[in-house]
């Protein structure tokens, strides 16, 4: 099982303003990735608390897959792809782009996403937009590859057909 933490940002959800809509449809989707929830959290739009966040999660033994909802957007105060490129150590722009590729294709407004995949550690983390909608479509394009991106991360794939 793909060990994983789910990461809310939002401003109002990190102050129960606002029900989290998105942080469950992952966890729901976990299983179609063979991934089990370690660790959920709602924090605010806050560079440096997310960037914080990201490294304690990546820092972790029992964190394979990190997957962030909220903050991919235009608005000043989407800072997620930023925190996320902050504490990269090698980028894995595929799955972002598999992520735009297909969602674009249902609409074009996908092109407005600014979401982030990257390694930090032995972690993957995957920036999802904040819309419950468009998490499941986003998470449905890239269940495929995950689990075995996962296998290459941990040395538990070393050839490839």
């Amino acid at each position: 099982m793909i060990k994983t933490a789910v990461l809310t940002i939002s401003d109002k959800g990190s102050k129960g303003k606002r029900k989290d809509k998105s942080g469950p449809v992952i966890i729901e989707m976990l299983s179609e990735l063979r991934a089990e929830k370690k660790y959920y959290n709602i924090i605010p739009d806050e560079i440096v608390e997310i960037k914080n966040e990201l490294i304690k999660l990546s820092d972790r033994d029992d964190i394979d897959l990190i997957l962030t909802t909220g903050g991919t957007g235009f608005a000043p105060r989407d800072v997620t792809p930023e925190a996320t490129s902050a504490v990269m150590e090698k980028d894995a722009p595929g799955i972002a782009e598999l992520m735009r590729l297909e969602t674009i294709k249902i609409t074009e407004k996908a092109a407005l996403s600014r979401a982030k995949s990257v390694i930090r550690n032995d972690t993957l983390i995957v920036n999802l937009p904040g819309s419950p909608k468009a998490v499941k479509e986003c998470l449905e394009a890239i269940t495929n590859v995950i689990p075995h991106g996962i296998d290459i991360l941990k040395g538990n794939v070393t050839e490839h057909n």
